[in-house]
């Protein structure tokens, strides 16, 4: 049952076969049976329980909500939830309990879906790796799995592989049957990252579409709620139910007509391949899945640099609401205002959030505001105007890698720096944020370590369904395994408890 898709466990709920209580039950026994993974900060048995025989009430009644309810799903410890902590797995929020739900989450709330708990991520979802967060690394699922333990010779808590980031733990959530959704955040390729590793499909929707109200903010110009799911065809269904306008969130478009209905002849479709897109590190085995039609995008060579400037920037205004007078972690020390202020700063705060604080007040000082974040501001637009050359010439849909490999293992993963890593992971898939592009993580094959590789779908603005369309056609034809097939083996103690370093 837990392998299901969400339209196959729906109808399952809505014939009998089992009750959204058992259901809820079993994901809820799942997750303590997966805790080495350490997908989770927060796990809301209670309030699921209580969700659970709601949502049973109204369907004996015949009265469901719709498509969701009854639905476990999971959500990235960066969305607000009512009267439940939202940490941001950093310290300097471990104490936050929000007074009101995120539209997103409020979304779900209203279709009945059942919230199961707040998943693990990089601090402040500042990471490429799930390594980063003050509660600890998440650890791939596929690690523990049958064709990575026997291609490797892997020890189960040895050689473990990392999620990728910042939504990992929302990955592994969906990965290792937890829960049939999760919620992700994107500002780089956050939720398609960890959706490639981790072997589920992660969908960035056109900027706008979703509402960014209650989502902590990490860079405003180019956050977007993600949505990951174990088939296409889920994620057109939960994100059918979370777009539209919010009057909560300025940015918010109206939404396009329903996206339920997957069905396109791609017969005539046109795809292409960006050769900026043959990166360094780029892996044979995901060089194999991907070739087609060659288009250019020129700008994408300056698009990391771009990105780490106007990211640093947004960083460094977001970040300075956490002073310890106001809203988050208050530091002991009282000597004076400022060293209150500094000292708070510090406790709460990692290295890597510190170190982009430091970098991004930098790039906003009066003598080198011009310099650096204004020229970054111009190449985006160059960026932008890319890929709105290449759609206007004929493309429908561009076809690049998601990652350059597959999952690092963590000991390989920590040899080099924070800053480092998220340029060599996001370099796929940050320029669609900074275009406001949609685009769709789709899991093809496994590696030959038995780790899952995944491509990426881009399209134009707001062409979210036919985005969608070409991936479940994709999806379809790849036939990629579930990790069920395989089964997988628990930790062997050392990682199956964690404790939080707040």
């Amino acid at each position: 049952m837990l392998s299901l898709t969400i339209r196959e466990v729906s109808a399952a709920l809505r014939e009998g076969r089992i009750s959204p209580t058992e259901l809820c039950r079993k994901c809820l026994n799942r997750i303590k049976k997966t805790q080495h993974l350490n997908a989770y900060i927060t796990v809301t048995e209670e309030l699921a329980l209580q969700e659970a025989r709601e949502a049973e009430a109204r369907l004996l009644q015949g009265a469901p909500k719709g498509p969701l309810d009854g639905i476990p799903f999971a959500v990235k410890d960066n969305f607000c939830t009512e009267n439940i902590k939202t940490t941001c797995a950093s310290r300097m929020l471990k104490d936050y309990t929000p007074p009101y739900n995120a539209t997103v989450v409020q979304k779900l709330f209203d279709q009945g879906a059942v919230l199961v708990g707040k998943t693990n991520m990089d601090e402040f979802a500042m990471g490429a790796g799930s390594t980063d967060g003050a509660f600890g690394p998440v650890r791939n699922p596929w690690s523990y799995a049958a064709p990575y333990r026997e291609r490797t010779g892997a020890a189960p808590d040895a050689d473990w592989a990392v999620t990728g980031g910042s939504s990992g733990g929302s990955a592994a959530a969906v990965a290792s049957l937890t829960s049939y959704l999760a919620l992700g955040s994107d500002t780089g390729g956050s939720t398609r990252n960890p959706g490639a590793l981790c072997g589920v499909v992660a969908l960035k929707p056109t900027y706008g579409l979703l509402s960014r109200h209650g989502l902590i903010p990490l860079v405003n110009s180019m956050d977007v709620p993600g949505v990951m799911t174990r088939s296409v065809g889920d994620a057109a269904v939960v994100f059918d139910v979370l777009r539209g306008q919010d009057m909560k969130d300025s940015t918010t478009t109206p939404a396009p007509s329903s996206l339920t209905d997957l069905h396109l002849n791609v017969k005539n479709i046109c795809v292409g391949i960006p050769k900026e897109y043959h990166a360094p590190g780029l892996s044979q085995e995901t060089l194999a899945q991907w070739s087609l039609v060659q288009v250019s995008l020129p700008h994408t060579q300056h698009s990391i640099v771009c990105y780490h400037v106007l990211c640093h920037a947004e960083v460094a205004s977001n970040m300075a609401r956490f002073d310890g007078r106001l809203e988050g972690h208050r530091s002991e020390v009282d000597s004076s205002t400022e060293a209150m202020y500094a000292s708070s700063r510090h406790e709460g705060f990692n290295d890597v959030v510190r170190g982009r604080i430091l970098s991004g007040n930098y790039f906003l000082l009066k003598r080198n505001y011009e310099h650096y974040f204004v020229k970054a501001q111009r190449v985006r637009r160059l960026i932008a105007e890319d890929f709105e050359r290449v759609f206007g010439s004929g493309v429908d849909v561009l076809l690049t890698p998601t990652t350059l490999a597959d999952a690092a293992r963590f000991s390989d993963f920590t040899q080099e720096d924070n800053r480092t890593r998220s340029a060599q992971e996001d370099v796929f898939t940050q320029p669609v944020n900074m275009a406001g592009l949609p685009a769709i993580s789709v899991p093809t094959a496994l590696s030959s370590r038995g780790l899952p590789i995944g491509l990426q779908l881009i399209g134009p603005a707001f062409q979210d369904k036919k985005l969608l369309c070409v991936a479940r056609w994709m999806e379809q034809r790849v036939g990629f395994p579930s990790i069920s097939d395989w089964g997988e083996e628990g930790g062997n103690g050392a990682g199956t408890e964690q404790t939080p370093a707040v």
